[in-house]
């Protein structure tokens, strides 16, 4: 329960967290540990996650989506709001706008709301870092990062982090986009980052590859991975949305999921391969379960690997629950009432 200091009426008070505040609590090094949290719940089955809503708009290929969870009894019901919005890098915006809800667990009244777009951001990139660990060879040196939008950029910062890799090889449509990513992505990291012309060329020879696109066609094709790759899709988040081959997923000797049900229904690659017969509903592993100790994940240091991420209600709760948390400890956020009858106050 939250501290409600002067003349706050808990009843209608809540915090409020900008995108700056946000930005600043919500650390990589965090962002990774709620995101393992988030797992591990979803493997001890502690969590609550209802099926999410997609709403899609055929004008301009926006998705609006709203997430609802719960990462325990214990804990209040988390919703984010928002939208994916292909074109809004054009406009010199990010492609995932969201704000954030978080109820009392007792109550049932807000808590704490707050910016969802950096939260998005990094808790993707943080839950690819947390299947990589679990996933990936532990002597993975090369990383393919196909896509060097908001999310790219952030995989790589991430997955620094879990992998000592040598060298990191980025590919977008954009060649422009893809050279400036390189230069700041190796400043930042010290990694060799080399821009590539083409996908194939980026993804030859690398043992960890992110697909992080949105493409409705495959970007990764079988033929061009190596034995021992592990492959992560973060772009195939509904059915029409598919940045892997099919040649991709039946070669695996491991499919791992974040949710065996939301991928069944929402992830374009699992459903193709369930829908012609090359993957059966109880091949799905979910990370959790891989975590928990449940399943043993990767067979051996030859083993193709593809893991793919539609995103799922339980990582922003874990998120959130961090991020909230934090605000209080070191007083970060302002006051803010549903009544609208108080000023904007600090902590």
């Amino acid at each position: 329960m939250p501290d409600y200091p002067g003349n706050a009426d808990p009843g209608n008070d809540f915090t409020f967290l900008n995108e700056a505040e946000v930005a600043a609590i919500f650390s990589p090094s965090r962002a990774i540990q709620s995101q393992r949290d988030a797992f591990l719940a979803l493997g001890r089955g502690t969590a609550v996650l209802p099926d999410k809503l997609m709403v899609a708009n055929t004008r301009d290929g926006s998705v609006a989506f709203c997430y609802a969870a719960r990462l325990s009894p214990e804990d209040g019901a988390v919703s984010k709001f928002g939208s994916i919005n292909p074109a809004n890098p054009a406009r010199h915006l990010p492609s995932i706008s969201a704000v954030i809800v978080v109820l009392d667990v007792d109550t049932g009244r807000p808590m704490a709301i707050m910016d969802g777009t950096i939260i998005t951001t990094r808790r993707t990139a943080a839950a690819s870092a947390v299947a990589v660990d679990a996933l990936s060879r532990v002597d993975a040196k090369s990383l393919a990062v196909l896509g060097c939008g908001v999310q790219g950029r952030e995989h790589v910062r991430m997955l620094a982090l879990v992998r000592s890799f040598d060298s990191v090889h980025l590919w977008s449509r954009d060649p422009q986009s893809c050279a400036a990513a390189a230069t700041l992505l190796g400043a930042e990291t010290g990694l060799n980052v080399i821009a590539h012309r083409s996908a194939e060329e980026a993804v030859r020879g690398a043992d960890v590859v992110v697909a992080s696109t949105l493409s409705p066609v495959p970007v990764v094709e079988g033929r061009w991975l190596e034995p021992g790759a592990t492959v992560v899709s973060i772009g195939s988040i509904s059915p029409d949305r598919c940045e892997v081959g099919a040649d991709v997923v039946r070669s695996a000797g491991l499919v791992a999921v974040d949710d065996p049900d939301t991928a069944a229904a929402h992830a374009g690659p699992i459903v193709g391969a369930l829908e012609a017969g090359h993957l059966k509903r109880s091949d799905l592993v979910g990370l959790g379960d891989i975590l928990v100790g449940r399943h043993p994940g990767r067979s051996g240091p030859g083993e193709l690997v593809y893991y793919n991420s539609t995103g799922l209600g339980i990582q922003d709760a874990a998120a959130a629950k961090t991020v909230v948390d934090a605000a209080r400890l070191e007083g970060i956020g302002s006051r803010l009432s549903l009544a609208g009858s108080n000023a904007d106050r600090p902590l």
